[in-house]
């Protein structure tokens, strides 16, 4: 990224970590940031993926939440994926879940966190789906990777995670995790990370993402490629018909509220294209993230401000 952006982003994250600033925007931002967030409610979100459905569009649904200061807390979090999971299945959604290890108690017990992700895959494992546990910033890396890895070794293989491209030690964990036929999602990274630990420049990750998805087009894995970016969209299916890459074999993943035309166009060129769908009322980490990715969408929402 340019310096411009990478002070903008770093700002943005700064000032939207200020105890005041999130305490004022919890009381006041909710419909600014309603261009993000699908709704409050589980039947608000169903009903949103639905909707994308009807345009061909896969779904994963995540009901917000991270940062936790009580294990009673992740587990009524995990209870709600239960139910998210039920109502994906009673309403016959396209859909599967993204949950963020944090949400499930990561950084208060890893023990109780991997058994609250666990109930959760097994009743995704009922009902046929599949569970993406979300990457969080660096001190949660290796303990999420530690998580699936322990998961598939007892069976539970319908369960995935996701590597960003920004980081120094994502090119040997997607080895890794390849060998042992890992579904992944592959992302530049929208945490704030420190130039000890991750690529500053939007030039490099933008190569590192294209490098991490041929290595798992070649190695036949199947991929989901996160990405807003035409260069990495457009660089994915030229890759993919140069070297005879069927179609089924990844999928493309944006953001709910953004880009929603090239979402329906992709489906309409017959990619497999999922739109990730977050509802909830703990929206706040969530939004700041997007707003921190590109001025364009701080302006977005201000012009919205004054409709």
């Amino acid at each position: 990224m340019g310096i411009g952006t990478k002070w903008y982003r770093k700002s943005l994250l700064t000032v939207a970590g200020i105890p005041a600033v999130e305490k004022l925007s919890m009381r006041y931002g909710r419909k600014l940031a309603g261009k993000f967030i699908a709704g409050d409610t589980l039947a608000e979100a169903l009903e949103e993926a639905e909707a994308l459905n009807r345009l061909g569009i896969m779904v994963t649904l995540d009901h917000l939440g991270e940062g936790i200061k009580q294990l009673s807390e992740a587990a009524a979090y995990k209870e709600q994926y239960l139910k998210l999971l039920d109502g994906i299945a009673e309403r016959k959604v396209d859909a599967n879940v993204s949950l963020k290890p944090t949400q499930m108690g990561l950084a208060l017990n890893q023990g109780a966190c991997l058994s609250n992700i666990r109930d959760v895959v097994k009743q995704a494992r009922h009902h046929r789906n599949f569970v993406r546990i979300d990457m969080e910033d660096t001190p949660h890396t290796q303990a999420t990777i530690d998580i699936v890895r322990r998961l598939h070794k007892e069976g539970l293989t319908n369960v995935g995670t996701v590597l960003q491209a920004y980081l120094f030690r994502t090119e040997q964990d997607a080895a890794d995790m390849i060998r042992e036929n890992v579904n992944l999602r592959l992302v530049k990274g929208a945490y704030k990370e420190s130039d000890s630990v991750a690529y500053q420049q939007m030039s490099e990750v933008r190569g590192q993402l294209k490098k991490l998805a041929k290595l798992h087009l070649d190695e036949g894995v199947y991929t989901a490629i996160a990405s807003h970016d035409d260069q990495i969209i457009d660089w994915v299916k030229q890759y993919a018909r140069d070297n005879g890459i069927d179609k089924s074999r990844f999928e493309f993943q944006m953001l709910y509220g953004l880009r929603s035309n090239k979402q329906a166009q992709l489906a309409k060129e017959g990619y497999r294209i999922r739109c990730y769908v977050p509802y909830g009322v703990m929206w706040y980490p969530y939004y700041t993230r997007r707003l921190a990715e590109k001025p364009a969408n701080l302006m977005l929402v201000l012009r919205n401000m004054f409709r």
